[in-house]
């Protein structure tokens, strides 16, 4: 037995592609996704914080972003659903947007987390995507208006949380029945469209309170 072992083991080292095979494969599109849409985030809480340091130290001066009364972001980021936790929200951006380039860098570089590291990333990514709900229903029907960066922002964190929820169910970081993982490892592979969608109800609520389309 102990020769067939070492032979084994010599066979394994000798021939690359045998080890290759047995490990598994690295997320790249999954990796590219997260640093991707973490520069995104990042850039537009940047963006918006640079707005927030210029209206304080010019009040009264309209935002590089305000194109009309109902395009602008000089509203939301004065109003007290742009500073929740008391503080404005894109610093929640500058420092949270951090993460996911960070895990993806990582995942190219062939780096493998714990169980328990992936659970704090979902409810992470869960927390910003309910964030984005609240920001979204407050644009909306409470302050009337569209911010361009708070736009970009919804339309990379519905995607994140949607990619990161699917592929804990389907890979079993969180426990769920066989059905469940089966019907996540299918949606996993149509997240743009699904998000498309999510975009397109996003659009219609808009249209439907604001009257985008005659009011641009």
């Amino acid at each position: 037995m102990a020769r067939i072992a070492v032979k084994t083991s010599l066979h394994a080292c000798n021939n690359p592609k045998v080890t290759d095979a047995a490990a598994p494969a690295r997320p790249i599109a999954f990796a590219v996704w997260l640093i991707f849409a973490g520069v995104v985030g990042w850039w537009a809480a940047f963006s918006l914080t640079v707005e927030k340091l210029h209206g304080l130290a010019n009040p009264g001066t309209a935002a590089s972003c305000d194109f009309s009364i109902l395009v602008q972001c000089t509203k939301n980021l004065d109003s007290w659903q742009g500073a929740l936790l008391g503080f404005p929200n894109p610093i929640l951006g500058l420092t949270g947007w951090m993460a996911p380039v960070v895990v993806g860098a990582a995942l190219l570089a062939g780096a493998r987390f714990n169980r328990w590291f992936w659970i704090l990333v979902n409810l992470g990514v869960a927390l910003a995507m309910a964030l984005v709900v609240f920001l979204i229903v407050s644009s909306i029907y409470v302050l009337g208006t569209l911010c361009p960066w708070c736009m970009v922002t919804w339309s990379v964190t519905i995607p994140t949380f949607l990619v990161v929820t699917f592929n804990n169910l389907r890979n079993g970081t969180i426990p769920v029945p066989p059905r469940v993982a089966a019907a996540a490892n299918a949606a996993y592979g149509w997240t743009a469209v699904i998000s498309f969608g999510l975009y397109l109800v996003v659009a219609v609520l808009a249209q439907l309170q604001l009257d985008v389309i005659n009011r641009i």
